[in-house]
């Protein structure tokens, strides 16, 4: 049986350089996109412990909703900021496990995967300048709009580009919390803080393998009724849990329902479940 410790696993996700860069088939074709726009394979790197007896790992399900987009690769001239979001694995015999997973973005150090990058642009652009060259016999259109050979599209299509002797480049990293129940706040802090630690110029109090050791072995699951609280990198973190007479576990912010939704359709969402209507949610 389980022990009841607040975390099964801590899991690392991202690119595998020594796969290289793979095309994400799930996201479907997208060679049409540049490079820096299409998606790539993301693997698991790492997970502590290896495997719990009362939780198997579940590699292929965690890979995929760890990352459900794959690998996204960036500039310099990009946003890059962490973005946090949690799924739920449901198994055959309907129980539940609840993953938390924070996607940043980290240089990167590999020169071949910069290469790839850099060819990948090559090919591109050369594809694309051949598809939006025009024939021969249409020098007259092309020169009264000044797009000949296609200069002007090409131009606006390379200023999205890689160019490996001036740009950094950046890829998405993903590190994730798999619990048995949803304590989104405490995991969301523990994930932010850990985060922090790793781009911070300077050390944490402690070696971050104390830290993510305690979460995977000393922390235990607050009891029924009661909170929980422990210390993470840079501070306290406290979580608690309903009793057996109150209302399940429900640890999300409602005010993110209602930017998401707006007032009025959250108004007919709860008046469709009231009146026991079925109730498709639809999202890319």
């Amino acid at each position: 049986s389980a022990p009841g410790r607040f975390a099964d696993y801590f899991v690392i996700c991202g690119l595998d350089t020594e796969t290289g860069l793979e095309p994400d088939e799930l996201s479907g074709e997208n060679f049409e996109q540049t490079p820096l726009r299409r998606t790539f394979k993301s693997k698991v790197l790492a997970r502590y412990p290896e495997n719990v007896e009362w939780n198997p790992f579940d590699q292929d399900a965690v890979g995929m909703l760890c990352m459900p987009k794959g690998l996204a690769f960036k500039t310099q001239a990009d946003s890059r900021e962490p973005q946090f979001h949690s799924f739920i694995i449901t198994r055959e015999d309907g129980s539940r496990t609840f993953g938390f997973s924070l996607t940043f973005f980290e240089e990167v150090t590999s020169k071949q995967i910069c290469s790839a990058m850099q060819t990948l642009y090559h090919m591109h652009n050369a594809e694309y300048d051949i598809l939006h060259t025009p024939p021969t016999n249409d020098k007259e259109s092309c020169s009264s709009t000044g797009d000949c050979n296609g200069t002007s599209v090409s131009k606006l299509q390379r200023f999205n580009s890689y160019d490996i002797s001036r740009d950094t480049l950046y890829v998405s990293k993903c590190i994730c919390l798999i619990t048995p129940m949803s304590f989104m706040k405490a995991c969301k802090k523990v994930l932010e803080q850990l985060h922090q630690a790793v781009t911070s110029p300077q050390p944490p109090p402690l070696p971050l393998e104390s830290y993510i050791y305690n979460i995977l072995y000393e922390v235990p699951l607050p009891p029924a009724g009661r909170s929980l609280k422990f210390s993470g990198v840079y501070g306290p973190i406290i979580c608690q849990r309903p009793s057996t007479s109150e209302l399940p576990l429900f640890d999300f912010p409602i005010k993110e329902v209602f930017e998401l939704l707006g007032v009025e359709n959250v108004v007919q969402l709860f008046t469709c479940a009231l009146l026991e209507f079925q109730i498709l949610l639809y999202s890319q």
